[in-house]
């Protein structure tokens, strides 16, 4: 597929008759400049510079219930000094510790969290970006505290000291992730005395000990760092709020202009990165897990030199293409390629590169050299055909309508979003960047078509069948590799000797929406209602009366009881799904391209059919997953690709972060019906086509379709959709479906009732505690980069569930931090004052009256009651009138009872993943009896079986309570 970023929602396309997009919008900005907005965005826009040189947008949102800030700094890991690789990583870690207006470490932290949001930041080559999300009544305070990052920031010796570990923490954790190690390959090879050759995120002995070698006090280089990089000139903030723009514009001039402007020229880092002999290469990497990766790279012309044009969407739009006659759609017939991905990667304004991704098959892993042939044969293609206009011309409408009809998005998310698109595009094109070409510039095509040569390229191929055959490793990660040279005659033989096939450009795509228009629906309801019940199926129905976009969400749940009975049920029922989207693959790419996606998957009483997006095409795609379903075939080849992909995701399972297990962990035994991955592993080594051939009439023979409709559909849509699904799968001469007889109704057995005011008082424990667990458990004692603390709710089992991954301590170790952090945490509680708790529990209702931004997030809460079971569609107000009568002294009742150390109710399930660094720890666990009051699980499933369950809240086809 195309690489290329995607909205929420992507968009439709031309050709064809599709209806133009309307005409932009403008917001007026100072100083003249208009901003270019999407029809429908109602929000208002203000460009400012203040007189330090920071330059400004405000974002007016009357409706917002979130506030939001972002700053893109210019000022990334290539200007880290030599020898202190990670500097920048690292300063942007230490501006959340403390500032001279507020000493108090952690202070702006818990502020953010205890008013409702969440901040985070994040460094690349050539920018820093600091951001956060508050409730929308907290977002003057939050900036006055977010400000002082870039005024007068604290940088304590001893918090130095603390966050070096973090760092390195953080990197650890990355040192056995394929995609970090393989980036850093790249990087690895090319032009030394080039940045890009760099190490940015580094660890203890870049930023302590070979910093101490050198005499280099590490604090003093940080505060030199910031003083002479971060200047005003090379910020832009972006504040997002629900004051009015005047009130937005004075809150930020009066907070953020006592930012120092040194007057820092802009950094650039000419040159390429690639000289001649970091070309024409095929580097063989031994990746960490199972699977063959190919990885074809060339150095272009940036893009953004001519975003209007847009030829990279371009290509990347054909060379990643699926449909008929594209390269990919080839390698799948040929049972070579999982997956191809193509678009411009590493890009800065200096240099760029255009990269094609495959993921292999066993059988391509043999063919890489026929693989690279053939697509060197399409682009040769694209070369001497030309470029159509026409394909243009989708490409244009596909994007405008994907801007005019953009969902909304969080806010947090959004202002990161434009702050980074500030420091490169003009602000007319702030909120559309490089997302929609206007300009049809064959010439452009072509030039960059022109650079994606023989001569000009770099081949990674990653695959553990290299083992052994390496000879060289790389420096930060360890990865072993190989070079050899791949001249331009070399591969001109992989093109010849490459199998002829019908390579050529797509046709018209047909799923583009012409009809966008909405849909008036008289009923004007805020909650779904039961719209058709039959003994095959029901149908919830919500229209659109919040988002007033030409968009649906459908959501198809098939009950089918033999789906999880047995880890080889569960393994057959999850191949039968991915076959299905294997097969329409080549059909459904279109509509995905056009902004209607689609999803086939599994879930815990069968599968599901999901689909959002433009409504106009909606039901000729449903239709036609329908029909794959009735007419459904097992193609021998096709299973044998999909039972290898799955046999590496298994086969995988182990090379998951220790964290990542833990959960997995936790949900397999606090949820009842499900199966370990082990024995789901071994159930597929020994499943062949002909066993899914004969399972599948078994699974689809007793079924019930529990449905939802959301959006621009009309309500007898809705039940005409439903019943030509009943007609094809129950009602045909010959049907595969029968319905569920009434004893059959899967019931969903948990382990906790749904007690409302429980529920508040878990949340609201959860969000008091959040940062001050962070902060002690993280930050202060160091335990690891990962550590939180959170609500948690698996299948109905509710809890606070603290996580920590470290190096430091061995797990055992960390279940005493965290019993002391209670401890400590205790007094806290006990002395907040009524005001504090006041105004954590009004942080909290704002959360739970938080209005959903688009038909996805509103889908996502309606369908999770309905498939639960409980249909609690008033949750939320529920919640907040439980709230609003609670006392400080419940909640600390219900700390006392549950929570606590030694708490009379409290139940613990301390679940331990231990690494080769604590091997010994583990064997003093294990041979040592377990502590007092406290038992050692040895088999999971007896574990779980001794439960007690309550009564499901999942019914029959009456949506019985029990």
């Amino acid at each position: 597929m195309d690489s290329r970023p995607r909205e929420t929602d992507a968009p439709g396309d031309p050709a064809n008759g599709a209806a133009p997009p309307p005409a932009a919008a403008v917001a007026t900005a100072t100083e003249g400049v208009e901003i270019t907005k999407p029809r429908n965005d109602k929000r208002g826009y203000r460009r400012v510079v203040l007189p330090n040189a920071l330059e400004c947008l405000l974002i007016s949102d009357p409706d917002t219930d979130k506030a939001a800030a972002s700053m893109s700094v210019s000022v990334g890991y290539f200007c880290d000094p030599d020898g202190l690789e990670g500097l920048a990583h690292f300063l942007e870690h230490m501006l959340f510790y403390a500032s001279e207006k507020y000493p108090v470490e952690d202070s702006y932290s818990k502020y953010i969290a205890e008013n409702g949001g969440s901040t985070n930041a994040f460094t690349t080559t050539e920018r820093t970006n600091f951001y956060f999300d508050v409730n929308s009544d907290s977002l003057h305070d939050a900036l006055e505290r977010f400000a002082q990052f870039f005024i007068k920031p604290l940088m304590s010796p001893d918090a130095v000291l603390r966050e070096i570990k973090a760092v390195d923490s953080e990197n650890q954790k990355n040192l056995l992730s394929d995609p970090w190690r393989m980036s850093q390959l790249q990087n690895h090879l090319c032009d030394e005395n080039h940045p890009y050759h760099k190490f940015g995120t580094g660890n203890w002995d870049t930023l302590e000990v070979k910093a101490k070698e050198k005499g280099l006090d590490t604090r003093l280089e940080l505060i030199k760092f910031y003083d002479s990089h971060y200047s005003a000139n090379l910020m832009k903030l972006v504040v997002y709020g629900k004051d009015s723009l005047d009130n937005l514009q004075n809150l930020v001039e009066n907070k953020f202009c006592d930012i120092r402007d040194v007057g820092r020229k802009p950094f650039s880092f000419p040159g390429h990165p690639c000289s001649s002999e970091h070309l024409q290469i095929l580097v063989k990497a031994v990746p960490i897990k199972q699977g063959h990766t190919l990885r074809i790279l060339w150095p272009i012309t940036p893009n953004v030199w001519c975003y209007k044009e847009g030829p990279c969407k371009y290509i990347s739009h054909l060379i990643g293409h699926e449909g008929e006659g594209s390269p990919f759609y080839i390698l799948k017939k040929l049972g070579w390629a999982i997956s191809l991905e193509a678009g411009e990667g590493d890009w800065s304004y200096d240099f760029s590169f255009f990269s094609v991704v495959i993921q292999l098959t066993d059988e391509g892993q043999e063919h890489m050299e026929d693989t690279v042939g053939l697509l060197f044969r399409y682009i040769t293609l694209l070369q001497t055909s030309g470029t159509p206009k026409w394909i243009f011309d989708e490409l244009q409408t596909i994007c405008e309508t994907g801007f005019h009809y953009r969902d909304k998005s969080p806010p947090i998310h959004y202002v990161v979003n434009i702050s980074s698109n500030m420091q490169i595009f003009p602000p007319e094109d702030w909120l559309i960047a490089s997302s929609m070409p206007s300009k049809f510039s064959p010439d452009a095509i072509q030039n960059i078509l022109s650079e994606l040569t023989p001569e000009n390229v770099r081949i990674f191929w990653e695959s553990k069948r290299f083992e052994g055959q390496t000879n060289l490793t790389e420096p930060w990660y360890g990865t072993s590799y190989s070079v050899e040279a791949v001249p331009p005659s070399i591969i001109q033989k992989w093109v010849v000797k490459a199998p002829e096939e019908d390579l050529h450009l797509p046709k018209p795509n047909t799923f583009i929406p012409r009809d966008l228009s909405l849909k008036n629906i008289e009923e004007k309801v805020s909650v779904p209602f039961m719209l058709r019940k039959t003994p095959l199926s029901r149908l919830w129905y919500k229209p659109n009366t919040m988002f007033f976009t030409p968009k649906a969400y459908i959501k198809m749940d098939f009950h089918c009881p033999l789906s999880q009975s047995s880890p080889e049920s569960a393994v057959l029922t999850d191949v039968f799904t991915r076959l299905l989207m294997d097969y329409l693959n080549d059909y459904a790419y279109d509509a995905q391209v056009a902004g209607l996606y689609y999803d086939v998957k599994p879930n815990d009483t069968g599968f599901q059919v999901t689909m959002v997006g433009y409504n106009d095409k909606m039901r000729t795609l449903l239709e036609t997953v329908i029909g794959k379903i009735a007419e459904f075939e097992v193609k021998v080849d096709r299973f044998s690709v999909i039972k290898e992909a799955m046999t590496k995701e298994y086969d995988n399972f182990k090379f998951r972060q220790p964290y990542q297990q833990v959960l997995y962990y936790c949900s397999l035994m606090l949820d009842d019906q499900a199966w370990p991955w082990d024995e789901e592993f071994s159930a597929l080594s020994h499943l062949e086509a002909s066993d899914l051939g004969k399972f599948l009439p078994h699974l689809l023979a007793k079924t019930f379709i529990e449905c939802y409709f959301a959006g621009n559909i009309e309500p007898n849509e809705a039940k005409s959709v439903v019943q030509h699904v009943e007609d094809v799968l129950f009602n045909a001469p010959i049907s595969i479906c029968k319905p569920l007889s009434p004893s059959q109704h899967l019931a969903k057995r948990i382990t906790h009732q749904d007690n409302v005011k429980q529920n508040v008082l878990l949340h609201l424990l959860a969000l008091i505690g959040k940062q001050p667990a962070f902060h002690q458990l993280r930050s202060v004692e160091q335990l690891g980069y990962i550590a939180l603390l959170r609500q948690r709710n698996d299948s109905g089992v509710r809890g606070l569930q603290f996580i920590i991954q470290s190096t430091a301590k061995d797990p055992a170790n960390l279940d005493v931090r965290v019993e002391n952090f209670l401890k400590m945490f205790e007094s806290t509680l006990y002395q907040m004052s009524d005001a504090e708790f006041k105004s954590n529990v009004s942080a909290l209702i704002d959360m739970k009256l938080e209005k959903y931004k688009n038909i996805r997030e509103e889908s996502a809460f309606f369908w999770g009651e309905i498939s639960e079971g409980t249909l609690k569609f008033d949750r939320k107000e529920a919640e907040v009138a439980a709230l609003r009568e609670l006392k400080k002294e419940e909640l600390i009742d219900f700390f006392d009872d549950h929570v606590k150390v030694n708490a009379p109710q409290k139940k613990i399930l301390s679940i331990q993943v231990y690494g080769g660094l604590h091997s010994a720890e583990y064997q003093m666990i294990v041979q040592n009896a377990p502590p007092p009051q406290s038992s050692e699980i040895t088999d999971i499933y007896s574990f779980r079986r001794s439960r007690p369950l309550y009564g499901s809240f999942r019914g029959g086809v009456g949506q019985m309570k029990l």
